[in-house]
């Protein structure tokens, strides 16, 4: 059984597609209560707390934590928590370049094993003007999403590239994932539906 700790529909989608049939168990772990020394830090310390709130409830099963964070100038940002933030988010992101990180933690619920990596994807951000991030905005989409965009949504009109893996961008790496897997002793294909 593969279990996501999390509430992505965009995680959950990208696993479907990939050939993974995953139980969603949202973890509850309040994010605002952890900090750590960089962005990077941080989005393994929240994944790790993430799939280890889900994991202890657990007799089996691989668990998935994750956690994405735009870094920009050594800063985290993650999901605007207003339309203003969003708004004020953009107007610095606009002609700049950031780095998606992507914290992954899976646990093998039985053995109580687990084994956790960062994802990093650099992000090259377009110049929408004042009326398209206005709109973007008005959308709701970026308030819900780390760093207030999405490649895969409204938000993709405004990313002219990234450097790296795309599934981190949309909040997961396929890559690591299968790695992380046969770290503890799986693959990846044996999980496909």
């Amino acid at each position: 059984m593969i279990v996501l700790a999390s509430a992505s529909s965009a995680r959950l989608a990208l696993l479907r597609s990939a050939g993974l049939d995953p139980k969603v168990i949202v973890s509850g772990v309040d994010e605002e209560a952890y900090s750590a020394y960089s962005p990077a830090a941080l989005s393994l310390v929240l994944a790790k707390a993430k799939a280890e709130a889900v994991a202890s409830g657990l007799d089996e099963g691989l668990v998935i934590g994750c956690d994405s964070i735009l870094e920009l100038d050594g800063r985290p940002y993650g999901k605007p928590a207003t339309p203003e933030e969003a708004l004020e988010r953009w107007r610095l992101l606009r002609g700049r370049t950031g780095r998606l990180v992507t914290g992954h933690c899976v646990i093998d619920a039985a053995s109580g094993r687990q084994v956790a990596e960062v994802a990093t994807t650099v992000v090259h951000f377009g110049q929408p003007s004042p009326e398209e991030i206005a709109a973007y905005v008005e959308s709701g989409e970026p308030l819900d999403l780390a760093g207030a965009f999405s490649i895969e949504g409204r938000g993709g009109w405004f990313v002219e590239g990234i450097e790296g893996d795309h599934g981190n961008v949309l909040g997961i790496s396929l890559p690591l994932l299968r790695d992380l897997f046969a770290e503890l002793g799986y693959a990846v294909t044996a999980f496909w539906r």
